[in-house]
């Protein structure tokens, strides 16, 4: 289990001081924490990846919806022929 998460318990602490200053270490250890994990996480190539991935599923996507397009894409002269051929 990650040490962050565990359970703190405070025993009799003499003064308010003492507790207040406890609890302001341990905020501080949490942020560090915390601003470690974020720089980790924009470092990480996993969003690159996603973003990747979302574009490819989406050109596949359109690329199935309209599969004469990608013929007249691929084909121009083809097609161009071919209607020429059907105005004579």
């Amino acid at each position: 289990m990650n040490n962050q998460y565990l359970r703190r318990e405070v025993f009799c602490c003499q003064t308010c001081n003492e507790l207040k200053c406890f609890w302001e270490k341990e905020i501080r250890k949490q942020t560090c924490y915390r601003e470690l994990e974020e720089d980790r996480q924009e470092k990480s190539a996993l969003k690159k990846l996603r973003r990747e991935w979302m574009e490819r599923l989406e050109k596949r996507l359109r690329m199935l919806d309209n599969p004469d397009d990608k013929q007249k894409q691929a084909n121009p002269v083809i097609c161009v022929s071919t209607v020429s051929s059907t105005q004579r």
